[in-house]
């Protein structure tokens, strides 16, 4: 295992939901990106209890190399949660999260994890920083996606403007949540950390967003308006947030 000389610890928590056909590929791409980068690091896959073998395959990884770890959840379901259960079951200082799908390339780490220890609170992995990162989607959906995120430009801070507040693939300091109330429902975690976290400096990584590799999303009408009440919840955390922070 390689050490951080001093540079602290990484931890990656990847939630899943009956995600087999997706977690070899996965996880095999994590572990050679991150070999690329002098740092120590623990990968936490937090299951919602799949019934299609993915603990399996996951606990097969693990006895061969423990810096992957199975983290179970019975009786809870959600990405929000599943990220923030495994967040409290490291000692990392930096902490990230991406899914399941390899919607997300993990070729990215490297650069998200250079631009945390270069002095950024937070490294976002952004489908919005340059044009063209998303080219299958319908125009349904580009438009759903481009109105969710305009819903958001009201709470984001002065200063702060984030291009896509949505992604589910960032790394962020410890320090900058650590204590934070962030609630365990629905799926857009990191729009919460903007608006509540100790965030003073932001960066937006550009990387192209992929088609899902195996199995299918686990949107929904239920993610929708979980999404909905978390932006009412930050609008009233926006109104009574202190000056500039």
């Amino acid at each position: 295992m390689k050490t951080g000389g001093g540079n602290g610890k990484f931890a990656l928590v990847i939630p899943t939901l009956n995600e087999a056909g997706n977690i070899p590929v996965l996880l095999d791409r994590v572990q050679i990106a991150l070999a690329r980068v002098d740092l120590d690091y623990e990968l936490l896959i937090v299951d919602d209890d799949s019934r299609d073998g993915t603990a399996d395959i996951v606990n097969e990884f693990a006895r061969r190399d423990p810096r992957v770890r199975l983290i179970v959840r019975r009786g809870a379901r959600g990405l929000a949660g599943a990220v923030l259960h495994g967040w409290k079951h490291t000692d990392a200082t930096l902490l990230g999260v991406m899914d399941a799908d390899l919607q997300h390339p993990p070729e990215t780490l490297p650069e998200l994890l250079k631009a945390v220890r270069n002095g950024n609170d937070i490294a976002i992995a952004s489908r919005y920083a340059q044009r063209n990162s998303v080219t299958n989607w319908n125009a349904l959906r580009h438009f759903i996606s481009r109105c969710s995120t305009l819903a958001t430009l009201p709470l984001q801070r002065k200063g702060l403007r984030i291009k896509d507040p949505l992604s589910g693939f960032f790394v962020v300091r410890r320090e900058c949540i650590e204590g934070l109330d962030l609630q365990p429902y629905g799926f857009k975690i990191l729009l919460e950390i903007l608006v509540k976290g100790r965030i003073h400096k932001a960066v937006e990584v550009p990387f192209r967003f992929s088609a899902r590799y195996a199995g299918s999303s686990k949107a929904n009408i239920r993610v929708a308006l979980q999404y909905f009440s978390l932006l009412g919840k930050l609008s009233r955390h926006a109104i009574f947030r202190p000056g500039p922070q």
